[in-house]
């Protein structure tokens, strides 16, 4: 009798088939074993090659596409889609087109605004900064974007270092005005997003914008010639003192906006913005980054700890936005219930320290923690695609091809880069610490700052590696380890981070150095501990037979310096120690920080409670370090 094999025999596979399957399984294993993340570098990598595709293609047939023309483009498509919710209200593309239509007319009107010309904008979170902003850049203008945190000299030197032909405030922020007007040029004209005014020429805008029409300005006075061309001013507190205004082109802006996007963002997210809108991360990142996907974003006046998340329920939030400080303030808060009960499955941002990292995932559940590298007038960005905790990004031969960069050995005591006997910069191994530079070329091009060469100059390293090369200096110290993940280190010169900002020491100690009672201040960052970034602390040298007027002091610095610049420790000190090539001592300072029972000269802390310097005493050390204190 037959078998049933015998009337449907089994198909026998080729010999090879078994040894193929083998080498699959095989190459599989081996690649989890070796390579883990090739498959998220590879999808990582096709992202950014299909974006500058699009962007060479787009060069190719002669056309230039900003970030503007693609949210007319947006305001066309989906007019009423909501693009932004603010307190509430929701105002869809085709309301926020045509009331910055309106603002253009204004303009075009009352003002002999050509294009190229510069206007300031000084004003917080609020719909009118998007509207003011897309306004004046249909009409050709480069917006600058001023810190409202900045005060008096400060904020004066901004308005002149971009040289704008109108400076345009916000409501809340006529105090401001107020303390600058008597001694901004003549020539800035000043307007305000108010109805009438006690303000001697000064212009109003939002009864001008009522009566203006919808209709958009001519096309040729906001179509770019270049993506190369400015378009932006965004002041950053670099090494050298007084803020900066870094030139952002077309350009970077699209590069910026394309940031959500490589994350994984879709044009069904909503994005809730809580960082000011004068700060690259807010206005390229998170607004651009909504134009780019299509999507709708949540804009918060002000970051608060205690409704984050209920307005993220509220809203239906998916995307969040933070820096490093954002995330600890909302570990801080006390634990209520429901607090995984949330739709965000993105968080992206930077400067979140590992343990908050870990919390935060823990506390408020699985959420995409997307951190990312980048300098507002830099020229390379890192990305960590991976989620892996605590790195910046990630790295490999494909990713250097497009954005070639390195990290060289530093000396610390002469604050430069290490030369070896030829002359030339030396690249650290693996896991060592070396400072970030990046190679400046036509697809990765420095545009350095406005009114300033000597400090566009400044950041630009030459003759590196070879004769002719060219890079520039993050000023930012990293370090590579060994699977190729990118960890952020420290920052060099006299530059630290508090609250989610740069503060340049020179700057604070300009200030400290007016009162006639100080002879000289020396102002560096202090580590607290369960606290990002670091403290300001001001070591003091009193003039002769002059003594501390801790009211004055206290005074001083709250007039004219931010709220995060003020220094939150004061040391008074016989002797200012130097180094060897003449510059003032901060390395043992910062070792030594601001212990009462180390240290013997008489140390003040800065009670924001109490308006006032206080002596520092070891049970109010004890507090600090508790975080019975608040900072």
């Amino acid at each position: 009798m037959r078998g049933w094999d015998d009337f449907y025999p089994l198909p026998v596979p080729p010999s090879w088939v078994p040894g193929a399957a083998v080498g699959i399984l095989s190459l599989h294993f081996i690649q989890k074993l070796f390579f883990p993340y090739f498959w998220a570098d590879l999808r990582y990598l096709l992202k950014v090659f299909t974006y500058g595709l699009r962007m060479e293609m787009y060069r190719l047939q002669g056309r230039v596409v900003t970030v503007l023309d693609k949210f007319v483009k947006l305001a066309e498509k989906q007019p009423q889609k909501p693009f932004l919710i603010y307190e509430g209200t929701v105002h869809t593309y085709e309301d926020v087109d045509r009331r910055s239509n309106r603002i253009a007319q204004v303009f075009l009107q009352h003002e002999a605004l050509k294009k190229g010309d510069t206007v300031a904008l000084l004003m917080g979170n609020e719909p009118d900064f998007i509207h003011v902003w897309f306004g004046l850049a249909k009409l050709g203008c480069v917006v600058a974007f001023l810190n409202f945190n900045v005060r008096f000299r400060s904020l004066l030197h901004c308005v002149s270092s971009c040289e704008p032909k109108i400076l345009v405030v916000g409501a809340d922020l006529l105090g401001t005005l107020e303390e600058i007007i008597p001694k901004l040029q003549k020539d800035v004209s000043v307007w305000i997003m108010t109805k009438d005014s006690t303000f001697p020429n000064v212009h109003t805008l939002l009864d001008k914008i009522e009566a203006a029409s919808e209709d958009p300005v001519p096309v040729n006075r906001c179509s770019a010639n270049s993506l190369k061309s400015a378009v932006l001013y965004i002041f950053t507190s670099g090494t050298t003192g007084l803020p900066k205004a870094a030139v952002i082109s077309h350009l970077q802006i699209l590069k910026g906006a394309a940031g959500l996007w490589a994350f994984g963002a879709t044009s069904e997210d909503i994005i809730y913005i809580t960082l000011p809108l004068y700060h690259s991360a807010a206005s390229l990142l998170g607004i651009g980054g909504c134009i780019e996907l299509g999507a709708t974003c949540v804009l918060k006046k002000k970051f608060s700890a205690s409704q984050f998340w209920s307005d993220c329920r509220r809203y239906n939030v998916t995307v969040i936005q933070y820096i490093g400080e954002l995330c600890r303030y909302l570990c801080n808060q006390p634990v209520k219930e429901g607090e995984k009960n949330h739709k965000v499955r993105l968080a992206v941002g930077n400067g979140v320290r590992n343990d908050v990292w870990r919390e935060f995932l823990d506390r408020f559940g699985a959420v995409k923690i997307c951190e990312f590298y980048g300098a507002t007038e830099g020229n390379i960005c890192f990305m960590n695609h991976t989620g892996k905790i605590g790195s910046v990004g990630r790295t490999n031969f494909f990713y250097k091809l497009f954005f070639p960069f390195d990290l060289i050995k530093y000396d610390f005591q002469k604050d430069e880069p290490i030369r070896n006997k030829h002359g030339w910069c030396e690249k650290v191994k693996k896991g060592e610490a070396g400072l970030l530079i990046s190679k400046v070329n036509a697809k990765n091009p420095f545009f350095g700052y406005a009114g300033n060469k000597r400090h566009t100059e400044k950041k630009l390293l030459c003759e590196v590696f070879k004769k002719g090369d060219l890079y520039f200096n993050t000023g930012d110290l990293m370090f590579q380890d060994h699977d190729n993940f990118l960890y952020f280190w420290d920052r060099i010169g006299d530059t630290f981070r508090w609250k989610g900002e740069n503060v340049a020491t020179t700057e604070v100690s300009d200030v400290i150095v007016m009162l006639d009672f100080i002879q000289e201040a020396n102002v560096y960052g202090v580590s607290v501990p369960d606290h990002e970034g670091k403290a300001g602390m001001a070591s003091l040298i009193l003039k002769h037979n002059a003594s501390l007027d801790l009211e004055q002091m206290y005074k001083q610095v709250v007039t004219y310096l931010p709220s995060y610049a003020c220094p939150l420790f004061l040391r008074v000190q016989e002797k200012m120690e130097m180094t060897g090539t003449f510059k003032q001592q901060k390395f043992r300072l910062v070792d030594e920080g601001f212990n009462p029972s180390t240290i013997t000269d008489p140390l003040y802390f800065l009670d924001n409670s109490k308006k006032a310097y206080i002596l520092l005493t070891k049970e109010l050390h004890e507090m600090i370090l508790s975080g019975k204190m608040k900072l």
